[in-house]
């Protein structure tokens, strides 16, 4: 790592974001079911957490990017994204509480893409090593889904509320220890649309939103789904968390594979594995020996997928389209794609029989395949100074 970077705050920041999704990817569904709301009504609430990612961080990153500093918007964004998710126990009725989530997910996804931009205007010429930085919001993820796990079989779900909300104080303080970075020196890159107009651009993007409408379905009810194979709070906790550890192999070695393999090769391993993983997954939840081997191809279906992915971004935005370029990414991918997956998902499991959500997963993350054989050609790549492999 360069000396000058800022490893410890840039890391815990990672951390407690992290951690703040390791409470509420788990169990966010738990609570809505044990508050009475229908599978539907869950996919639209699971949903609209991730749609707002569609629109609110272009128009955050917009604003970064226009006024060059993007700290002051990560730190807002934390404190209010707080103050709202604390207010979700004073609201039974779904209208309401989608009013509450919707302005929670307008502040929350306001701070990724920023911050993402400001990790690599800290890492400049070792972008590689994204990795190694982010790892640690994978820890955090893990202490917060084991702990809170344990915690619900305790006391219940209602906590979650709360525990969400001093993660996202907690989260604010971080961000006033980080300072800004100095922006990266290029080339005017020139208007954002005509960087969108290359083919190996729309082509990750159609390919991220692929990827990620293949997760919307596990992020809204895989834990209803083990659940209802007999699985507890607990272990689904520790799923979750063992996921999360195979996640971390993959930034501990994404530097490496980045450079050996190439970002081509990578991604269609990753769709790949991800397509293998839903496809177990609808077969065999029964068996925990089962849920443990899939739990694990969470390296590639998402360690794999976003180290490459994000680093495919740094290189394709350039200047000061870095904010919308991250802001993109998670609005195209984890916006557009994720909020598909949850509201198709919460259709699926009403109506059709469960194992069908995950074979529909399935399906998402092969079509995402053929999208980035036929895109991420290796000479359309190196035209934009990637390694084509």
């Amino acid at each position: 790592m360069p000396r000058s970077l800022p490893y410890g705050r840039l890391s815990a920041f990672y951390a407690l974001y992290f951690s703040t999704l390791g409470l509420i990817l788990p169990f966010w569904s738990v609570y809505l079911d044990a508050a009475g709301f229908s599978a539907s009504q869950i996919g639209a609430l699971v949903g609209a957490m991730l749609g707002l990612k569609i629109i609110a961080p272009y128009l955050w990153g917009q604003l970064a990017d226009h006024l060059g500093r993007r700290l002051p918007i990560i730190r807002l964004a934390a404190l209010l994204a707080g103050l709202s998710f604390a207010a979700v126990p004073l609201f039974d009725g779904f209208w309401p509480l989608l009013a509450v989530v919707i302005l929670f997910a307008f502040f929350w996804n306001a701070a990724l893409p920023q911050f993402e931009a400001i990790t690599f205007n800290h890492l400049r010429e070792r972008a590689d090593r994204y990795g190694q930085i982010r790892v640690w919001g994978s820890v955090g993820f893990i202490l917060a889904s084991v702990g809170l796990g344990a915690w619900i079989e305790q006391v219940g779900v209602q906590v979650l509320p709360y525990a969400v909300a001093v993660a996202m104080a907690l989260l604010a303080l971080v961000a006033t220890l980080v300072r800004e970075p100095p922006a990266q020196t290029t080339h005017d890159p020139g208007p954002i649309g005509q960087t969108l107009r290359q083919p190996v651009v729309a082509g990750l993007l159609l390919t991220c939103a692929f990827m990620q409408l293949s997760h919307g379905p596990y992020y809204g009810f895989y834990s209803l789904y083990v659940r209802s194979h007999g699985h507890g709070e607990s272990l689904i906790g520790w799923l979750w968390a063992l996921g999360v550890v195979a996640e971390i192999l993959t930034f501990l070695l994404a530097p490496r594979w980045l450079r050996r393999i190439g970002p081509r090769r990578l991604m269609l391993a990753a769709l790949g594995m991800a397509t293998l993983r839903w496809t177990l997954l609808a077969l065999f939840a029964e068996s925990l020996a089962m849920l443990v081997l899939i739990q694990c191809l969470h390296m590639a279906s998402f360690g794999l997928y976003h180290a490459v992915g994000v680093f495919l971004i740094n290189r394709l935005f350039l200047g000061r389209q870095q904010g919308r370029g991250q802001a993109l990414y998670s609005a195209i991918s984890l916006g557009l794609g994720g909020a598909i997956g949850s509201l198709l998902g919460g259709v699926l499991w009403d109506y059709a029989p469960s194992e069908a959500l995950f074979l529909f997963a399935a399906a998402a993350a092969g079509t995402g395949f053929v999208v980035a054989w036929l895109s991420l050609r290796g000479p359309a790549l190196a035209r934009s100074g990637v390694d084509s492999r």
